[in-house]
């Protein structure tokens, strides 16, 4: 079989959730197990309980892990691996509630990459807003640690938070240890350090999926959040920037990832360079990645990993396409 370095686009992992819906199917044909609320679509994913495998092609069934296993830095480019994983989970979300009231946790201060296991930075790019629709990030100017502590687990948490409108097109950065809540009638696009380490503070007196009320952490919530995370943190000021292929905007950026809109036209036809380990995270269009060892045709809610070494590829658009593309710095 083809071990070469390929352009791949794996299987998405749906994951059931209690706040979920089922706009992803509508957003992007995705085809969701029947009469389950779908909160999540890992796309790209290596922990120890959920693996990505390689959905077409001839690399098909293949996990990630294997293929970082196989092409090392063929793939990474130089990338490091987190707890000897790939280096990024990305995924989309259907917010059809609110999400709880939730912080991951903060960098210890040896540590302020985030580079142990369980950091997770993470961004969301807003694709889908109802009228009214809300993202809850950041504790207001002059909220403290007694403040948070008196709201635990209560509705007056929501009002220590900055509320962001919910605007297709904008771009959110949540550095770990940051304190936040998707709000109702948004999908977004996330993307965040390799970690599914959650602490819940509240969560708007829901049930899950087993009619239980659901777990509750406050006091790991009260001890990881930041109150150093500033509005010009959490929405940066967009930037014009060079993508792979042509010129990108700079939606987000942190020590663990790059994240750009790049936007072209139906029938473009353009090599695709090598020696950078990217992600695109395909919001419409479609096109195909063509080489010499296969193809990789993809489609909007497409995730398509794009290995840093391989054979020449070329990329040809029959559709006018946006993505999301990602990228990590070098170490």
């Amino acid at each position: 079989m083809n071990t070469a370095p390929l352009p791949v686009v794996c299987e998405p992992l749906f994951k059931p959730k209690p706040w979920g819906g089922r706009r992803l199917a509508d957003l992007f044909d995705k085809p969701l197990p029947a009469d389950e609320t779908i909160g999540e679509s890992w796309e790209l994913v290596s922990l120890p309980e959920n693996e990505s495998h390689v959905l077409r092609g001839p690399l098909a069934g293949r996990s990630l892990s294997k293929l970082v296993s196989l092409w090392g830095d063929d793939l990474l480019g130089g990338v490091d691996l987190v707890d000897q994983r790939f280096p990024l989970l990305i995924k989309f979300l259907d917010a059809c509630e609110n999400l709880s009231v939730q912080v991951h946790p903060k960098p210890a201060d040896d540590d302020p990459l985030g580079r142990k296991p369980g950091i997770k930075h993470e961004a969301w790019y807003v694709l889908h807003a109802d009228p009214g629709a809300k993202l809850y990030i950041g504790l207001k100017p002059g909220v403290t640690p007694a403040d948070v502590a008196q709201a635990a687990n209560t509705p007056a948490m929501v009002n220590l938070l900055e509320a962001w409108e919910g605007t297709p097109g904008q771009c959110y950065y949540l550095p770990s240890g940051t304190l936040h809540a998707l709000g109702a009638g948004l999908v977004v696009a996330e993307i965040q350090t390799p970690s599914d380490i959650t602490y819940r503070a509240y969560d708007w007196g829901r049930v899950g999926l087993d009619g239980q009320p659901r777990e509750l952490h406050i006091d790991q919530s009260l001890s990881n959040i930041r109150y150093d995370v500033t509005r010009e943190m959490i929405h940066q000021p967009a930037r014009q920037v060079a993508g792979l292929v042509s010129a990108a905007t700079r939606a987000a950026e942190c020590d663990r990832f790059t994240m750009d809109m790049v936007r072209l036209t139906a029938g473009l036809s353009a090599a695709v360079p090598t020696g950078e380990l990217a992600i695109w995270m395909v919001l419409r269009g479609a096109g195909c990645l063509h080489t010499t060892a296969g193809d990789c045709p993809f489609a909007a809610g497409d995730t398509v990993l794009l290995p840093a070494a391989g054979p020449d590829r070329r990329l040809e658009l029959t559709a006018d396409t946006e993505w999301v593309e990602v990228r990590v710095p070098r170490a």
